[in-house]
């Protein structure tokens, strides 16, 4: 297991939206209105999304499911931008533990959604405040 990078998101970026999730089943309110924060209409039950805001709204799902799982609620997701990029930003209460990147997980048995942040966004990292621990991804704009 390794540890993601210690770095906060840039601080020119603008806050768009933020989402408060208590449970997993907010988390498909999440992505409707995700895709409508980054498309500027609302999301088709079979639509496909364009190649940034499906990769926005992947990553934003599994991260948020990582702290809804591991984290302590509640869950906050904000989404920023600033001239060329959007930022995601997940955040839980749980200081007690690190984000870790995991290796070698059988198929099907989770942890994975550190390692698709990092392969599917330009850049990922991990901050805390005094109160809670935010794992951010960039993406194109």
């Amino acid at each position: 297991m390794g540890t993601l990078r210690t770095s906060p998101p840039p601080p020119q970026a603008v806050e768009l939206r933020c989402w408060l999730l208590r449970r997993p089943q907010d988390l498909r309110a999440l992505r409707a209105s995700l895709h409508e924060a980054l498309t500027g209409h609302d999301l088709v039950d079979g639509e496909r999304l364009d190649e940034v805001p499906e990769l926005v709204v992947l990553v934003a799902t599994e991260l948020a499911t990582n702290a809804l799982r591991h984290g302590l609620p509640p869950t906050i997701v904000t989404l920023s931008a600033s001239d060329d990029y959007f930022y995601l930003d997940v955040a839980d209460h749980d200081l007690s533990t690190l984000p870790e990147l995991t290796h070698f997980q059988p198929t099907g048995s989770g942890g994975r959604g550190l390692q698709l942040a990092l392969a599917l966004s330009l850049d990922v990292g991990w901050y805390a405040t005094d109160d809670s621990k935010h794992i951010w991804a960039s993406f194109d704009r």
